[in-house]
């Protein structure tokens, strides 16, 4: 199995280690493909820089996304490591040394974070000045063995009971974690939102609308009514179609087809742009089969939220 351990602000990592939160984005002032050979899954865990060089807790890897700074702090909020997105705007800016204009930046979306008390800081034995992002460790190697085991033994018992042999991930197909570990991920709401863009390529599932500012990640069956953080319960929607389909006046159906209320016409006497689109197939689906919208859950809408 591989870890990867990530080298860490340490001003990020005592700012949400007395949160409790399910999960953190790990960010990065730039974008790049940086992480893009990490699996879902992936152990990544926290070095903090000098003066301290230990590692100091971890998470499990999801995705990584390149974000607008904006989209970053709507999705993630004090995940992000800071209080305030004045805060986090001033910090990506002095890392990117530009005062203004629009940024990106990447984001590795980390789920069931843990973060351990000084007192159980992991001392790695050898750790090279050249290296200052992070580093591969494999468990078929003495030291790799060594760190997971370490790990381990800091994280309650209760959490590695939850973590360990369950089902795929809910995010893809397969085992994630090798033979070692299999778990079954909780996903947060900034995570869904991260994924769901990813998985329609940030752009609209209705209109394959492309400007990635007016794109919102939308639940099938509502979040407060049983409905999952999870891909196949999301689509990518234009902000429009998003509080459409929220309000019951549009509806996807099991068919994957675009269904729209006689009710907007009735009561706003408007209603062109969207009656186009009735009955008219999805414009955009993710790749992986596992991530289309479920049936049950699309079903879910057209009979309890939907007002045909």
């Amino acid at each position: 199995m591989k870890l990867w351990v990530g080298v860490t602000d340490n001003e990020w990592f005592p700012f949400l280690s007395t949160r409790g939160l399910d999960e953190v984005n790990f960010w990065r002032p730039t974008p790049g493909p940086y992480f893009t050979n990490l699996q879902a899954g992936t152990p990544f865990l926290f070095k903090l820089k000098a003066p301290y060089n230990h590692i100091a807790g971890g998470g499990y890897f999801v995705q990584y996304s390149t974000l607008p700074l904006e989209m970053a702090w709507e999705a993630f909020g004090e995940k992000n490591g800071v209080p305030t997105f004045r805060e986090f705007d001033r910090k990506i800016r002095a890392y990117r040394k530009l005062p203004k204009g629009p940024l990106e930046m990447g984001c590795n979306v980390l789920v069931e974070p843990f973060f351990f008390p000084k007192d159980q800081w992991i001392v790695l034995p050898t750790w090279p000045k050249s290296i200052v992002q992070g580093k591969t460790f494999d468990t078929e190697t003495e030291e790799g063995a060594w760190l997971w085991n370490e790990v381990q033994q800091r994280v309650q018992l209760k959490e590695i009971e939850g973590l360990l042999q369950e089902p795929a991930a809910e995010y893809g197909d397969g085992p994630r974690f090798g033979e070692l570990f299999l778990r079954r991920s909780r996903l947060g709401q900034g995570a869904f939102k991260v994924l769901v863009s990813e998985a329609y390529g940030k752009r609209c599932a209705i209109t394959g609308e492309s400007t990635f500012p007016v794109l919102e990640a939308a639940h099938i069956q509502a979040f407060g009514e049983g409905g999952p953080h999870r891909i196949s319960n999301g689509m990518l929607l234009r902000s429009d179609f998003h509080k459409l389909f929220d309000a019951g006046l549009v509806t996807v159906t099991p068919e994957l087809r675009v269904r729209v209320s006689d009710q907007i016409k009735d009561k706003y006497f408007n209603g062109k742009a969207y009656y186009r689109l009735h009955d008219q197939s999805l414009a955009v689906m993710p790749e992986r089969a596992t991530d289309h919208p479920d049936p049950e859950y699309l079903k879910w809408h057209l009979q309890e939220r939907f007002v045909g």
